[in-house]
């Protein structure tokens, strides 16, 4: 199901999570302080490799940016967890799995 979605708000909502100004996103992905603030007010429109940039700076798939919810029982989100807390989850997984098999 596809929402309403303001990519420019998870955008956001994302670097403040991260502790990060606007500026530093910038450099991390390449383009300055006012095109980061211009895709957070929703002003432009992210290219699909800017969602690429975003996603993987973020951590966090492409669908999540742009408002995609998956209505599965096998899709689990984790958008916002740490990479620890993402390997702890891994494992755990993994150990069910061993064990059901």
């Amino acid at each position: 199901m596809i929402t309403e979605y303001r990519i420019g708000e998870r955008i956001k909502e994302l670097r403040k999570k991260n502790g990060w100004t606007q500026e530093q996103v910038a450099d991390k992905i390449g383009v300055t302080k006012s095109v980061v603030s211009f895709y957070e007010r929703n002003n432009r429109t992210p290219s699909p490799e800017m969602l690429v940039k975003f996603a993987q700076l973020y951590e966090v798939s492409a669908d999540y940016l742009l408002g995609i919810e998956k209505v599965d029982d096998n899709y689990l989100d984790i958008t916002g967890l740490s990479k620890t807390e993402k390997h702890a989850l891994q494992s755990i997984v993994d150990a069910l799995r061993k064990k059901s098999n």
